[in-house]
């Protein structure tokens, strides 16, 4: 730290760490970039990072993980945030007549794997965990109830009530297959509307369109669950209106439909039977309003959270475990362990190859997209991206930190090469204190 900060150089460090945006674990880059006149030869202006600190061009690593850097998280919620709200009333190329278009905010749930200590509230009363009377003894000797009433941070929530009793093989499975239940919950949900319009599924294209934007939420038991915004459009999306025939009741109950029937089958193996797996019994289904509880605000605000977390809340990593290493020497919770090494052991069948357990463990078995969206929802991040470096440069040029150069007539030539990434342990101390951001182990903000 007193090293950097003596340096000549610390300004232009500063400077740096602040343009990254407070980022945990900046890029480096070494190269060079050179604009030239194709007429004359000429060199107009050459940018080179060996007079930068260290020799390297440090850049916002642009995580969508707030585990790992909550700044850059921060981008990618905000983001999320703007590209749902303007599917539910309009703008970023989105007409706000899409106001009118039936929606509706739906929660597609996992089944049981057995039973979990939970928080239970009953008018803004906490109530026992599994109160229960004459409660029945597990085969290895638990009595399965709780009479507790959970903090919200305990940490026994979400850990099973017996552990050897828990279908660890069945919550590994179901996320593995999450994604695929959605996407046949997705293609259920056309045939039901088409069959609704009295079309056939064919033609369904040409006379509305499903828009959809949904998110993955892990809950502490270590199963996924789905929140989705569905919204009828006319063909094409947004820029029309849907027929007369296509409500918000109908797409309610074309959601109903789809929820219940669709299923993901694994054959049977050698130490399993077959398992058909479908959505849980719990399914949320409510309309998207401009005032009340469920605003078009709330419901972005819930989604944007949901997609910079991953499976921390259960206790587990956030980055691939090897096959080779000690699950001992993680500081893991039991449950989370556990579901890791189940993970590992199915990820080694044969059979099961394909849904590449082993490699996702550290997700619980879950590899599907977080945050995901249909073509016709809204704008994309990579557009948010693209106006705001749009942005960024406009300034830089106007204040004359970047020279105007005409880019169709001035030839581009750059050169970088990767050269690391992070912080010393005193470069990130000192990167805390410049941006105000948190470290991990702090109890309140940079010192």
């Amino acid at each position: 730290m007193i090293t950097r900060l003596n340096a000549a150089d610390y300004d232009r460090w500063a400077a740096q760490i602040h343009a990254t945006g407070g980022c945990r674990q900046p890029i480096h880059l070494r190269g060079k970039v050179e604009h030239w006149d194709p007429a004359t030869g000429n060199l107009l202006h050459r940018y080179t990072t060996r007079t930068e600190p260290d020799g390297v061009l440090r850049l916002p690593c642009k995580t969508r993980r707030a585990s790992r850097c909550p700044a850059c998280a921060e981008i990618y919620r905000a983001d999320t945030y703007h590209l749902i709200r303007a599917g539910l009333i309009g703008g970023k190329g989105v007409p706000d007549t899409v106001t009118t278009h039936p929606t509706l905010f739906v929660t597609l749930t996992a089944p049981s794997f057995g039973a979990v200590h939970t928080r239970r509230e009953k008018y803004g009363k906490v109530l026992p965990c599994h109160a229960r009377r004459n409660a029945a003894t597990c085969p290895h000797g638990r009595v399965m109830s709780c009479t507790a009433k959970h903090n919200p941070d305990d940490k026994r929530l979400g850990e099973p009530l017996c552990p050897d009793c828990y279908d660890y093989s069945g919550s590994a499975l179901f996320n593995a297959l999450a994604p695929l239940l959605w996407k046949r919950f997705a293609d259920s949900l056309r045939r039901y509307l088409a069959k609704l319009g009295g079309l056939a599924l064919k033609d369904l294209r040409q006379n509305l369109t499903v828009s959809f934007a949904k998110v993955a939420e892990y809950q502490r038991r270590g199963v996924v669950h789905f929140h989705a915004v569905i919204r009828l459009d006319g063909p094409g999306g947004p820029t029309a209106q849907p027929p007369a025939w296509a409500t918000a009741d109908a797409l309610a109950q074309a959601v109903q439909h789809a929820a219940r029937v669709v299923s993901a089958l694994i054959p049977a193996l050698d130490n399993q039977p077959a398992r058909l797996f479908k959505w849980g019994a719990q399914l949320d289904i409510r309309p998207i309003t401009m005032t009340g509880d469920l605003t078009e605000q709330a419901v972005a605000g819930y989604i944007a959270k949901y997609a910079t977390k991953a499976a921390e809340c259960v206790g587990t990593l956030d980055r691939r475990i090897n096959p080779l290493d000690n699950l001992d020497a993680f500081n893991l919770r039991d449950h989370a362990k556990r579901l890791i090494a189940e993970c590992m052991s199915l990820g080694a069948i044969d059979e099961l190859k394909d849904l590449r357990l082993a490699e996702w463990a550290h997700m619980l078995g879950f590899r599907g997209h977080f945050s995901t969206r249909s073509r016709a929802y809204s704008t994309t991040l990579g557009a948010l991206r693209a106006a705001r470096e749009v942005h960024a440069r406009d300034h830089e040029i106007t204040t004359g930190r970047l020279p105007l150069f005409d880019e169709d007539t001035v030839l581009v030539v750059s050169e970088w090469e990767y050269a690391g990434k992070g912080h010393s342990a005193g470069d990130q101390l000192l990167a805390a204190a410049l941006t105000g951001t948190r470290l991990p182990g702090m109890d309140g903000g940079a010192r």
